[in-house]
């Protein structure tokens, strides 16, 4: 085979070819590039839009009276009752209980919102003893006072510490719940101003304040125990065991029923249910039932006789300016189908009754509770 030189015409031919072809390479190649040019590159992600904050629908529609001017019952002609309610702060000299009878307050005890110990008093629990005295709690103790205003027996508590709950058990037996470090209900001999038994109650909350309100001992010696800010209701024995345990929030005031179900109120979050041994939730009073009347703090309730339930809507939680209160009922009475028999506003002298926290009907029969519990364990 022959291979052309260098300098031979086919050699010269051969290269003028392979330069020509490199051209056509080189040309369709920036043609490329021309027609499709490379992709600018991309630019940064756009930061993302600010989070859009929920507004929170008011829980009562502005410039609407909070209760109608007509209300469902009789007044202060209703019942005969005593009443009291925590944190009046209109009246800082005179936080007040009151017996009301025939529509008039017939007898009245008040302490200072200034605690001698330091802090501060309110009213939370108050109940009629057999023999007419009242027992009540007081934040700093709690006591029990005659008709004729002594003081016939007194709890204080040390600093550090706070009692919202006093339940009488007979036989000059007291049960109260100290909030504190540690929390404890404690059994009392008010006749003997002794200690009968301590029970120690369980709480993660570090706020004493916020720890319990009222407890009440169930008819079996157990202790109902509303955690308020803990989202529970919890039943104890004597020992502090836990018996029975039902998540619900804000729990305030809890006691066992006849039935055997549980009356539980639920204070901010402005309820009232009734409770079966499953944990189910058989009955419920809540705003909707009353779309004319403001729940605002459900705080003491209770079952009568007749089926119906009674309510003490405490009001200075929410309402910070006491110049609303007097719109809001203090008050309510509804039967098992949930109808407002009776709703109660008294804001006015000569029968301004303040805020209210706890009622007691006093046309109610006396059915007293034989309370079955062992202290010698």
């Amino acid at each position: 085979m022959n291979t052309p030189t260098p300098s031979s015409p086919k050699a010269v031919r051969i290269s003028l070819g392979l330069v020509v072809l490199l051209a056509l390479i080189a040309s369709a190649i920036e043609f490329r590039f021309f027609v499709h040019p490379a992709p600018p590159p991309s630019p940064p992600p756009a930061p993302a839009p600010p989070p859009v904050a929920k507004v929170k629908p008011p829980e009562w529609p502005p410039g609407v009276p909070y209760s109608p001017d007509v209300l469902p019952g009789n007044g202060l002609l209703q019942h005969p009752f005593l009443y009291t309610g925590e944190w009046d702060t209109r009246k800082p000299n005179a936080q007040s209980m009151f017996i009301v009878r025939d529509g008039k307050i017939v007898w009245q005890y008040s302490i200072l919102m200034k605690a001698a110990r330091g802090g501060v008093e309110e009213f939370d629990d108050v109940s009629m003893l057999p023999n007419g005295n009242i027992l009540f709690s007081r934040m700093s103790g709690a006591g029990i006072v005659s008709p004729d205003k002594k003081l016939v027996w007194d709890y204080s508590a040390p600093v550090g510490t706070e009692v919202h709950s006093a339940q009488y058990l007979g036989h000059d037996r007291v049960l109260i719940m100290r909030n504190g470090h540690p929390a404890q209900a404690m059994i009392f001999n008010t006749a003997t101003n002794t200690v009968l038994k301590v029970i120690p109650i369980p709480t993660t909350v570090k706020n004493i304040h916020g720890q319990f309100r009222h407890i009440r001992m169930t008819p079996s010696g157990t202790i109902l125990v509303p955690h308020m800010s803990e989202g529970k209701l919890v039943e104890y024995d004597l020992d502090g065991n836990v018996v029975w345990s039902v998540k619900e929030p804000n729990g305030w005031n809890a006691y066992r029923l006849k039935n055997g179900n549980t009356l539980l109120s639920g204070d901010a979050h402005a309820y009232v249910r009734e409770i079966n041994p499953k944990g189910e939730t058989v009955w419920e009073f809540k705003q909707s039932d009353v779309p004319d009347i403001r729940l605002l703090n459900i705080q003491g309730a209770y079952r009568l006789a007749n089926g119906n339930t009674v309510i003490s809507n405490w009001c200075s939680g929410k309402l910070k300016n006491p110049a609303e209160w007097p719109s809001t009922v203090q008050v309510l009475e509804v039967t098992p189908d949930k109808k407002v028999v009776w709703a109660l506003r008294s804001w006015k002298d000569p029968a301004d009754l303040g805020t209210s926290t706890e009622i007691e009907l006093l046309d109610q029969p006396d059915e007293p509770v034989d309370y079955k519990f062992n202290l010698d364990k």
